[in-house]
């Protein structure tokens, strides 16, 4: 029951920052939200047992990427308040963007024929063994993450780059 409690916690968190990180217009409260977003996932793979991949959830993503995109923010605008007007084909091109993860991701989840409870690892991998599987049987969704945060990248630096007159 505990657990079935965390899971409905952490997800809503996910999924109401996700929410506030899309809908909103300032560009620091966009940060915040995505905070809370990355912990929450976090909080998912810690409920998991995948401690390595919850670690690296808070320290990279939500340690490093978003302390680089709130100083980049920061020291490229004139002011941290600024709020960002998407372009109605930017935010077409979002939507179309993603469903098409979303179809992609749900397509492949489902067709992994993981039956509930299954895990294609163990509970208690070695670093070594994670190591291994990652750049051997993951190596396609590995990089793809790594693309995914080169776009987030890209994303912060047009979002805080100074609009021509």
């Amino acid at each position: 029951m505990f657990e079935a409690v965390m899971f409905y916690l952490f997800g809503g968190v996910a999924l109401v920052s996700a929410i506030g990180c899309v809908a909103s217009s300032n560009i620091v409260r966009v940060a915040c939200w995505l905070l809370g977003a990355l912990g929450g996932v976090a909080g998912l793979y810690f409920l998991n047992f995948a401690n390595l991949l919850g670690a690296i959830q808070l320290i990279v993503y939500a340690g490093g990427t978003l302390l680089l995109i709130i100083f980049g923010i920061m020291l490229t605008s004139k002011s941290p308040w600024i709020t960002y007007n998407p372009k109605r084909w930017e935010v077409v091109t979002a939507v179309c963007v993603g469903a098409a993860l979303f179809a992609g991701t749900a397509i492949a989840t489902l067709s992994a024929g993981l039956k509930p409870g299954e895990a294609p690892m163990t509970a208690n991998a070695t670093v070594k063994q994670i190591g291994t599987e990652l750049l051997t049987s993951y190596l396609v969704p590995f990089e793809a993450a790594s693309v995914l945060l080169l776009a987030v990248l890209i994303g912060a630096a047009y979002l805080a780059r100074a609009e021509k007159r």
